[in-house]
Parts: C-alpha cells; sequence; structure tokens
C-alpha cells in the first residue's frame, strides 16, 4: 500500500479508539507465522458485495481487502479513500459530479487492467433502472441490495478501458454520502461479466440499452459470483487487491493468498484463512486455527480466549427484529402488539453491553432507533417516540387482543449456532406467553433472511439489514436501504411512500434544523407501522492472538478484516 493510504488508514485507527493490538515487546525474538485464521460470524456465500446476497452474509467483512474500490468502511464505519485503488473528487457546479480516476497501475490478478468499465456495471447493477418482464409486471433486472445512490446517477461517462470515469448526477438530486458509493468489495471485475456473456465490453450494451444483451449481464452479476465450498470457478474471482482467493472448502475455510499482481504495499502475511460462521468456530479457537476472532458479543457462550487479547466493543449495527409485514404481522397494530411484550429493556441489561459500562454513545442504552446512531447529535431529540415499547408492558395484553396477535403463534428466525441470539428468544417467549403470544425459536444453521419474505418465519433476530455477523456503518445506509420499498435489503417487504420521500429528502439536506424535523416525522412513522423492532447498538467481541501487530477492531460491516493486509503474527 502507498504511504499516502498508510496515512489516511493511520488517521482511521487514530479516530477509532478501538482495540489495537500492537508491536509488543519481545516481540522481535519470535517468528512471524505464515498463515493467519481469520474467525468471523458472517456466512460467506457471495463475492458480489454489491448483490443482495452477498450484503446481506457479509461479503464486505471477508472481501474488501480482496476487492479494492475507492473508498472503504474505516474501523469507526466512516468511509475512507483507498488511493491505491484510484481518487474520486466532487467538480464544482450545478449538477452533482465526481470525477473518478483509477490507478494507471491497477491490474486484476488475472492481467486485466481495472477500468471505467467496472463502474458503468455497478451502477448499471445497482441504479434499479434495468428492469424485464415479471409475473405481475416489470421486475429488476439485477438483484441489488440497495439502489441509493445509485438510483441519482444520470450517467457514468466512460469510453471502454478507460482509466477515467464521469459520474454525472441527475439535475435537482444531490447525494451527500457519495463516497459510499463504487467502495470495496462492490466494485466488480466487468470484464469477467463480458466474458461470460461473451461481448467485449459492458459499456457498449449499458449505454445503448441492449436489453437481451443486460439480461445476461444481470443474470450473471445476480448469480455468476455466488460461492459454494469445493466449486469455485477461480477464473470467474480476479482480484484487484492485496490478497486474491486460493481455495474454499468446508474442512480448508476460505484460503486467500497474496495477490502477486497487487500494485501497492505487499500484505505482510502471505495468507489469510477465513473461517466463517458454519466452521465451528469454537473448535477452531481451541485448536488455534484462529489469530483474529470477531464475533457477536456472547454468540459463542463464555467461550475461554486464553492466549487472545479480546475487548468487547459496541458495534455500528443494529441488533434488532426485522418483522414481516405478511401473516400474523399483516397489520401494523399486531406488531405494534409484539413491541409491548418484547422487554427490550430487560434484553439490553442482560445481553446488549456486556462489559461495557457506556454513559453516553454507542450502547448507553435501548436503541430508539433504526437508522439514527446513539452517538448522532441528532439522537437526544429523535429518540422520545420509541420510549413506550420498553417492554413487558400491562397493555400488551389487551394489545394482542385488540390486534388479533392473542393465540397466535411467531416463529423467529436466526443462523445457528448462536447462543446469544437463542437466549434473547427463549427470553421474549418468556415474556409475550403472559400476552397469550407463543414465540418459537425458528433458528437454523442454514437460515436466511430470505426465509421471511418466503412466509417460513415470522421474524427475524439479526443486525442491520437482517445480517447475521458484522453489520453497520455511520452513513447507515444499509439501514436506510432496508426499509425502502423494493430494496433487496428489505426482507419484510415494507413499504410507505412517505418514508421513502423522507430518506431521499435526507440523503441531500444539509439544513440541521430541517435534518431534525425530518428525522422526527420519520421516527414517529416508522414507530407506528413498526416494520422492526430495534433492540441495542450489537455489540462485538473481538479477539487477536497475543503476539499480534497492527490488528484493529471495527465494528462496523467491515469487521476486523478491514486493514487485513497489515496484520503480523509473531510467536
Amino acid at each position: 500500500m502507498r504511504q499516502k493510504t498508510i496515512a489516511a488508514r493511520g488517521v482511521a485507527v487514530l479516530a477509532a479508539g478501538a482495540l489495537a493490538a500492537g508491536a509488543l515487546a519481545g516481540c522481535s525474538s519470535k517468528n512471524q507465522v505464515p498463515s493467519i485464521g481469520y474467525g468471523v460470524d458472517a456466512v460467506i456465500a457471495s463475492y458480489n458485495g454489491g448483490s443482495t446476497l452477498g450484503a446481506n452474509s457479509g461479503a464486505a467483512a471477508v472481501f474488501s481487502r480482496v476487492l479494492t474500490g475507492f473508498f472503504y468502511t474505516g474501523p469507526d464505519g466512516q468511509p475512507v479513500a483507498d488511493t491505491d485503488a484510484g481518487t474520486a473528487k466532487e467538480v464544482p457546479g450545478d449538477v452533482q459530479t465526481i470525477q473518478y480516476r483509477l490507478s494507471p497501475d491497477g491490474v486484476y490478478s488475472d492481467g486485466v487492467a481495472t477500468s471505467c468499465d467496472d463502474l458503468v456495471l455497478a451502477w448499471a447493477a445497482r441504479s434499479g433502472r434495468f428492469s424485464k418482464a415479471g409475473q405481475g409486471g416489470p421486475v429488476p433486472m439485477f438483484d441489488a441490495a440497495s439502489t441509493d445512490g445509485y438510483r441519482d446517477i444520470e450517467r457514468v461517462d466512460c469510453t471502454p478501458g478507460s482509466k477515467d470515469a464521469t459520474v454525472v448526477f441527475r439535475p435537482g438530486k444531490h447525494y451527500s454520502a457519495w463516497k459510499t458509493l463504487f467502495n470495496a468489495a462492490e466494485l466488480m471485475p466487468a470484464h469477467v461479466a463480458a466474458s461470460a456473456v461473451k461481448v467485449p465490453n459492458v459499456v457498449v450494451p449499458v449505454q445503448s440499452g441492449d436489453q437481451p444483451t443486460l439480461e445476461r449481464i444481470a443474470d450473471f452479476w445476480n448469480n455468476g459470483w455466488k460461492l459454494t465450498p469445493g466449486k469455485l470457478d477461480l477464473t470467474a474471482l480476479p482480484s484487484s487487491g492485496p490478497y486474491r482467493i486460493d481455495s474454499f472448502s468446508d474442512k480448508d475455510g476460505l484460503v486467500l493468498v497474496k495477490n502477486e499482481k497487487w500494485w501497492g504495499n505487499a500484505p505482510r502475511t502471505p495468507r489469510i484463512v477465513v473461517w466463517d460462521r458454519h466452521s465451528d468456530l469454537k473448535s477452531k479457537v481451541s485448536d488455534k486455527s484462529v489469530g483474529v476472532l470477531d464475533v457477536g458479543a456472547g454468540s459463542l457462550g463464555d467461550l475461554p480466549l486464553n492466549g487472545f487479547t479480546k475487548e468487547n466493543v459496541p458495534g455500528r449495527g443494529v441488533e434488532q427484529l426485522v418483522l414481516s409485514t405478511d401473516g400474523v404481522f399483516g397489520a401494523a397494530g399486531a406488531r405494534r402488539a409484539f413491541a409491548l411484550c418484547v422487554p427490550r429493556q430487560a434484553l439490553f441489561d442482560k445481553f446488549g453491553h456486556p462489559g461495557i459500562d457506556a454513559k453516553a454513545g454507542l450502547d448507553a442504552g435501548v436503541l430508539n432507533s433504526r437508522t439514527v446512531q446513539q452517538d448522532s447529535i441528532y439522537y437526544p431529540s429523535i429518540m422520545g417516540a420509541g420510549d413506550k415499547y420498553k417492554g413487558g408492558d400491562a397493555t400488551a395484553t389487551g394489545a394482542a387482543s385488540s390486534s388479533g396477535l392473542q393465540n397466535q403463534t411467531v416463529r423467529i428466525g436466526y443462523v445457528k449456532p448462536d447462543e446469544r441470539r437463542a437466549a434473547m428468544v427463549g427470553a421474549i417467549a418468556d415474556a409475550c406467553k403472559a400476552a397469550g403470544i407463543t414465540v418459537v425459536d425458528a433458528g437454523a444453521p442454514d437460515f436466511t433472511a430470505s426465509q421471511l419474505s418466503d412466509g417460513k418465519v415470522d421474524a427475524v433476530l439479526a443486525g442491520t439489514a437482517a445480517m447475521p455477523g458484522p453489520s453497520g456503518s455511520m452513513a447507515a445506509t444499509d439501514a436506510i436501504a432496508a426499509l425502502r420499498t423494493g430494496s433487496g435489503l428489505n426482507f419484510n417487504r415494507y413499504g410507505n411512500g412517505r418514508y421513502d420521500a423522507i430518506s431521499d429528502q435526507l440523503a441531500a439536506e444539509d439544513n440541521s434544523a430541517t435534518v431534525l424535523n425530518l428525522l422526527n416525522e420519520q421516527e414517529n412513522l416508522l414507530w407506528s407501522d413498526m416494520p422492526s423492532i430495534p433492540l441495542f447498538a450489537g455489540s462485538r467481541t473481538v479477539a487477536f492472538g497475543d503476539g499480534m501487530e497492527d490488528g484493529i477492531a471495527s465494528p462496523t460491516k467491515a469487521g476486523a478484516g478491514w486493514n487485513m493486509d497489515r496484520w503480523v503474527l509473531k510467536r
């Protein structure tokens, strides 16, 4: 990595104030290990972090140093420029315009140069502009996690193969969080998609609106980068970062190795093995296969972490119940009745701040917003709308009866194993029993948030945007998108036009008084509609093996692996 990027990462580290495993006294007499195991409770399912599957399963926590972008998520959840990948500059003018320039040295691990084609593909996939015929009418061609920001872009000026791209937004549109666009783990290799559908490049069909070709490109974008252990086509998985994928199997994990074509500073450890939630992380810690661990606090129970420096840190993700808008929760009154019986305060007290005694900011109490974090200057002024839903309310029985929820069964799904979430479901079941509501633990190892959309469960217990592992960022883009009508991350199919309009206005608004008014309206609307029940800021257990250098906790969707190319473990 070049010095400019290193400096940016240094600033991010200082801002984080997070757990750091620095150079330890006496390390000079120890030997550096050539491979580090990284245990994280993401679910490795897709290389494509911009797709619904990739974003929800945690691609950002695994591939941020494999697929680089113009920015990456830093340890405080903020976007940090990655000048190895290229530069991005906002151009003054009446219409928002961003000038992107990819590094002239940038090349994928397969030898193909990075180009503006990659930006065109990302925009096409996430703009929501391209649709195809469906059973009930037109449906989106691309299964994008979110269209936020991208749908406001009018065009991406790009000559195929060029290192330069000019992104021009629609007149009257402005996206303040533009630094969250074209980011790490989301900027996919367009040449792979072009090769798969047998066209010279993706730029021409996108610019010309070639419907048959675009449908083939979309099918590959949706499905061609899915990851199945033992069944990888490495030609479809070139890297633009310090590491590349070498192999993926249930027995040996996801093996990342040094990318010899990487043009920045070489990774300090040549091999990283990623063990995800399905890898029996307890055993991996016990047999010393893991040198870095990043999991939901309490999810592995009372796991001994001898030989590690460990800390529980407040997270940017929202631990929450995402409620169906169909079936037993088809009416907002039923969702509100359930919120009355969910013991939010008791859940926070027991599970929400293990070893964390924050007086203000993240994890300082029950979380009363789905999109505004507790360290926001706006939070104290907008948190009141949720105060009536602390849980265990005596009115829950009456509300359940009047809403039709009484004598009904609520199935709560989550990805197992997860000891904390299992205990939380049990606590919710006990609290709601008095209101005549039967809560069933529907957790399973193969659970996915799409089961909520399919009606197989009534609620999901997870982080931001129903993510089972690392989640959240300072800009809260995933949290906002998960409530937007038609968004890929909107697994409960919630829709409210006024919420959509408010989120659009907030994306461009810089007047603090207007922002506060909009946020108050939004909070009142969401607590009335109750598409989800926020519980607390999802705390993370982050542990670095003794002898680790440059391990920095990142309780965000990027996880501890945000700077894995800087890790050194000496033993």
